[in-house]
């Protein structure tokens, strides 16, 4: 079908093809719209304010520029320092013990520890092996990010650097933030080994160790990095362990556990740990020998940290506070320090003082008498001494054979280095001297009934004026025996005695007792005039305890090296040579216990036991001695002022015979009484009497000649005393 004028209509389909043709190229897309940007607008500042922000960011670059070179160059120097340090660390099994001198543990006659002399190391140990409470308590202390650090934290010196400047200090001056590596790094003394010609003494060499300030902490740095390279954190914790100083000479905690515990350190309880713990910050502040207190206090601190840092459990928090650690009864006690002090002196220095071996030395001393001793001078001089009072006392307790078995050489019974009166001071002795004489007298054949004349005399001296000794009451008793004169201290009829049986012999028999050496040849030696010390009295009347024979005081009774089996020497003294006979030291026994019974040493009396001994009081009251015995100890007790001026009221009758009986009192205390080895009266009462004086028994028997004669054999005493005396 067509159109007209010849044209071909359109079909429907044609014309949707047509529309599809012209449909089917894309559209050009339309143009993104966007957001044209404002431009800022000038910054208006002025010119000065321009320069200035410009020379900033001037600086900014120039700082930036040299800090990261700076940095890297520091950094190449710490790896350097590091590197070298790590070429120089042993193994750390080496650096356990560190100590440039060895140490003295002293045993008493059971065998148990009351004493150490140095720095004792108690053996090593490892932080696997110590109490988990020891470990948690000294990370909580000292480092709690122990081990998460590389040996260094900074956030710990910002802080420690801020409390400084809190307190007024320096940045660098008490509070450090060291870790405890870089502790350890101070311990080991960043590896710089004690050498003698390099250094003044031990003591600056420590010095120098323990110094601080900003270079110390410098050259910490890298040697704290290198000891983190080297060992494992346990293996540095356990040189921490073992070289720290904890006070009273422990060096370690294994020394000090056992020192103030009596414990290992693998047995440590949580407060325990905690007392160790805190004796970092201050080791002798806080030592609880010291402060029992102030160191139970320090460890309550320490166990809040603990707890904060959740080592504790809410529960052992409590119990562990409500209950603090305490002394072990030998570290309460501290007995011996006098006697250890003694026992150092008496051995050479290079085992003592100066050795480099670790010492044990075995000694005398019981434990048990010393704490009795300690207790019975502290209890007379709160109770019988007048508080403002300075005079000194000293006590030696020994056996018949000359083992000390106790000293005290002052007041202050827990002290350590301090003057021994009982071994230092050399003093007059007064009365005690007098049973000297009166051994002579028995040893050369009188007996404790033989009769002498307390009269007026006056001793002819060539060359230097006459001397007319006098009573201490300005009496006279008139014809007496042996025993009264000595139980009542008669001084003139002491020096009849003297003076009859020969003044010479009178000094030979002390000496020989070891009393004293170049004792002056006066008359008035038999009066005390000579000096000696405590300790030498005591060894003298030891010898007349022990029958007559003379005997070397000790304490030592054997010195081994700490390993060895085979001791190097053992005890030095003991009883030695006779002096006088048995008969007259028993004799005199009976004599001296008059003395206690009923003459000037009643107040050493007590009831139930046999007790022998002799009063001293010197010239003026200057010094004061009560010396006296049981069967199985001597006991020597002295008083004066250091200054030697006069004591106040004060005879050896009166405070020493008090410190005596209270130390006997202890000592004897639960012990069978046992009778001393004394004369029985019966044993010279039927033999004929020699007198040293004019007088005569009542029946009228003539002198008998001495068992021994030691000068002028051939006279008797009568005839003796008529030529030194003349009309006396």
């Amino acid at each position: 079908m067509t159109q007209k004028g010849g044209r071909r209509g359109s079909l429907v389909a044609d014309k949707r093809y047509s529309s599809s043709k012209q449909a089917s190229p894309k559209a050009a897309p339309k143009p993104r719209k966007t957001r044209a940007k404002k431009p800022r607008p000038p910054r208006r500042h002025g010119p000065i304010v321009g320069a200035i922000l410009g020379l900033a960011r001037l600086i900014r670059r120039i700082v930036w520029g040299f800090g990261w070179r700076i940095a890297m160059i520091v950094a190449l120097v710490v790896g350097a320092a590091t590197l070298y340090f790590y070429s120089t660390l042993p193994d750390y099994t080496q650096l356990l013990d560190g100590r440039t001198r060895g140490s003295v543990t002293m045993l008493d006659d059971e065998g148990k520890v009351f004493a150490w002399r140095g720095e004792t190391f108690g053996g090593q140990i490892d932080a696997k092996n110590v109490s988990p409470w020891l470990r948690d308590a000294v990370v909580a202390t000292e480092d709690r990010r122990f081990y998460n650090h590389f040996g260094i934290s900074p956030r710990g010196i910002a802080s420690a650097i801020a409390i400084n400047l809190r307190a007024g200090r320096g940045p660098f001056d008490g509070n450090g933030g060291s870790t405890i590596t870089q502790q350890t790094a101070k311990l080991l003394c960043l590896g710089v080994t004690f050498d003698p010609k390099g250094w003044k003494n031990e003591a600056a060499y420590e010095d120098d160790c323990r110094s601080g300030g900003l270079r110390r902490k410098i050259k910490e740095v890298p040697y704290a990095f290198a000891l983190e390279l080297k060992y494992s954190k346990d293996q540095i914790l356990s040189i921490y362990l073992n070289r720290a100083y904890l006070g009273a000479g422990a060096r370690g905690f294994e020394a000090a556990s056992e020192r103030y515990f009596g414990i290992s350190a693998a047995n440590l309880d949580p407060q325990q740990a905690a007392m160790l713990a805190g004796l970092l910050k201050a080791p002798t502040r806080y030592a609880p020998t010291n402060d029992l207190k102030r160191s139970q206090d320090r460890a309550e601190t320490v166990l809040m940290l603990m707890h904060e840092q959740g080592f504790l459990t809410d529960r052992q928090y409590l119990d562990a506070r409500n209950n603090p650690a305490t002394l072990s009864q030998a570290a309460q006690k501290r007995a011996g320090g006098y006697f250890a002090d003694w026992i150092m002196d008496t051995i050479p220095d290079f085992l003592s003082r100066d050795t480099t071996e670790d010492v044990v030395i075995k000694t005398t001393l019981d434990q048990r008498i010393q704490s009795a001793a300690e207790e019975a001078m502290q209890s007379v001089f709160d109770n019988k001494v007048k508080k403002d009072s300075d005079a000194e006392a000293a006590i030696v307790v020994m056996s018949a054979d000359g083992a000390v078995r106790g000293m005290v050489g002052g007041r202050a019974t827990k002290v350590t280095g301090a003057f021994n009166h009982a071994t230092m001071a050399q003093r007059q002795s007064g009365s005690t001297f007098k049973p000297f004489v009166y051994a002579t007298a028995l040893d050369l054949g009188y007996t404790p009934d033989s009769m002498v004349d307390d009269a007026p005399l006056t001793v002819k001296m060539p060359g230097s004026p006459d001397w007319t000794p006098r009573n201490y009451e300005r009496n006279y008793m008139g014809p007496i025996t042996l025993t009264t004169a000595l139980e009542h201290s008669v001084n003139v009829a002491t020096v009849r005695v003297s003076e009859a049986v020969g003044r010479e012999n009178v000094i030979k028999v002390a000496e020989g007792f070891g009393f004293a050496q170049n004792l002056p040849y006066l008359p008035s030696v038999a009066l005390g005039v000579g000096e000696s010390d405590l300790l030498d009295m005591t060894g003298a009347y030891a010898g007349i305890l022990n029958g007559g024979s003379s005997v070397q005081p000790y304490g030592l009774t054997s010195l081994t090296l700490k390993g060895d089996d085979q001791p190097l020497f053992g005890k030095p003294g003991g009883i030695g040579e006779r002096v006088i006979s048995q008969k007259a030291a028993r004799e005199l026994t009976y004599m001296m216990r008059q003395v206690v019974l009923d003459g000037t040493g009643r107040r050493a009396n007590i009831d139930g036991y046999d007790i022998a001994g002799k009063t001293g009081t010197t010239q003026s009251a200057r010094d004061a001695w009560f010396i006296g015995f049981t069967s199985d100890y001597v006991v020597g007790v002295w008083m004066g002022n250091d200054d030697n001026t006069p004591l106040k009221g004060v005879t050896g009758g009166g405070l020493p015979a008090e410190i005596f009986h209270e130390t006997m009192k202890r000592v004897l205390d639960g012990q069978p009484a046992k009778p001393l080895p004394a004369a029985n009266p019966a044993e010279w009462q039927s033999q004929p009497q020699q007198y040293p004086g004019q007088t005569q028994s009542a029946g009228g028997a003539a002198p008998a000649e001495p068992r021994r004669q030691r000068r002028n054999p051939s006279d008797s005493i009568l005839k003796e005393l008529l030529g030194i005396f003349g009309a006396n």
